[in-house]
């Protein structure tokens, strides 16, 4: 793909890349066997655990878990009132789009005591194993610590294409927006309002500037983490890429990401 010339311009050497085109071809750039954590990319295998887990009847999204009147619905989707990292809720539920790990390690929480099981088995039996994701592991929280690789991470980039493990109805729910109205940040991107969020995914929606491309859709979800990690997939073009750039992400992403990622819908989405 010529677009992974624009890869080689960042600062980040030990990056890889996989794009998947409309066809379900792969695209790859650089080691896609290295491993590393892949920060809050993780909440998205969380995610569709949880919603194993509720497809299995273990738990429902109206359970209540955490604050009063917040539910596993609104952890999924940041608006559960918890700041970014802290166990004392800040507002009440439903209010604001505060993005959370806190949030998330509720979750984790609450799925091991609905499940009788340490979470990170739940998260291999649910979402690892079964996609033949057998480089990836969890070791301390849901909401940051799987560690991964890109061959792994396309894997679930193909179940987020067409959903096997969890029904296509469940999927549709988890990636579009859900309490739409609600304002807030994307940590290290910007204030949105609204700030479109799925249960477990991000929504690009109208969000701008921001870490996903111009090109991309307002249908577009998926995720970043903070080691310079992603995940997307653009259903209007059928495209999803993944990636690991083992670099704190920060200003250089966001000047160099959305210009990469409309230069492959540039070349792809024909």
């Amino acid at each position: 793909m010529r677009a992974f010339d624009l890869a080689r311009e960042w600062p980040a050497p030990n990056t890889s890349i996989c794009v998947i085109d409309r066809r379900g071809q792969t695209h790859t750039f650089g080691d896609t066997e290295r491993k590393s954590r892949i920060a809050s990319v993780s909440k998205l295998l969380t995610a569709w655990a949880t919603h194993v887990a509720i497809e299995e009847g273990s738990t429902d999204l109206n359970t209540d878990v955490g604050q009063e009147g917040c539910t596993l619905a609104h952890l999924l989707a940041h608006a559960g009132g918890y700041s970014f990292d802290g166990n004392v809720p800040i507002v009440s539920p439903n209010r604001k789009r505060i993005y959370s790990n806190t949030g998330y390690d509720l979750i984790t929480a609450h799925l091991e005591a609905a499940t009788e099981m340490a979470f990170s088995e739940y998260l291999n039996d649910a979402v690892l194993a079964p996609l033949g994701m057998v480089n990836s592991s969890l070791n301390g929280s849901g909401a940051k610590d799987v560690v991964s690789n890109v061959d792994d991470l396309v894997e679930f980039a193909l179940e987020l294409r067409n959903p096997k493990l969890i029904s296509s109805a469940t999927a549709q729910a988890a990636t579009t927006t859900q309490f739409g109205e609600l304002e807030g940040t994307v940590p290290g991107v910007g204030r949105f309002d609204p700030c479109n969020w799925g249960f477990g995914p991000e929504i690009h929606a109208a969000k701008h500037p921001h870490w996903m491309g111009t090109r991309n859709s307002a249908s577009c979800f998926g995720h970043f983490g903070g080691t310079g990690s992603f995940v997307w997939h653009d259903p209007a073009a059928n495209i999803s890429c993944v990636g690991l750039c083992e670099v704190e992400f920060d200003n250089w992403a966001l000047h160099y990401w959305p210009i990469f990622f409309d230069a492959v819908l540039d070349e792809l989405a024909k």
